[in-house]
């Protein structure tokens, strides 16, 4: 168990590595962080929910040209095998299966002309899509399916 992920518990204790100690120690990365752009649209987006453990579910699936795709959502609570990372303020929810995946990973919300939308940008992703929809690792390519872009 790493010191930024801790399993959940009745309580659903957060992690939180403080910025200082990340920024003196670049090999303690949290498990996924939000820029100051995805945070700010996510209290948007969550401002008139009423649990008091409302956070950003992100997950890895198998899918997309590149064999893995991201998904996000709003949930809730966590699951009893969620890591919990509190990011900027804001609850991040991620699945045991997806925490390889994602390790070390910023979510961020873009606001242009194309488009506006969250992206991940993973270190972990060796390779993408075009469209950036989908990645693959240099250990796994998933399972590569035609893509929607």
């Amino acid at each position: 168990m790493t010191a930024e992920t801790q399993p959940v518990t009745e309580d659903f204790p957060v992690a939180e590595i403080p910025a200082a100690e990340t920024a003196a120690d670049p090999a303690v990365l949290p498990l996924v962080s939000l820029t100051d752009a995805a945070a700010s649209r996510l209290r948007d987006l969550t401002a008139q929910e009423t649990s008091p453990h409302i956070g950003l579910r992100v997950y890895v699936y198998s899918g997309g040209c590149s064999g893995y795709r991201y998904g996000m959502m709003l949930e809730d609570q966590p699951t009893p095998e969620d890591a919990v990372v509190e990011a900027n303020g804001i609850r991040v929810y991620v699945d045991g299966e997806s925490s390889r995946f994602l390790a070390g990973s910023e979510v961020d919300y873009v606001d242009t002309l194309m488009g506006a939308g969250f992206t991940v940008n993973n270190p972990n992703a060796a390779a993408g899509c075009g469209c950036g929809g989908s990645f693959r690792t240099t250990e796994e390519a998933g399972s590569p399916r035609s893509c929607a872009c």
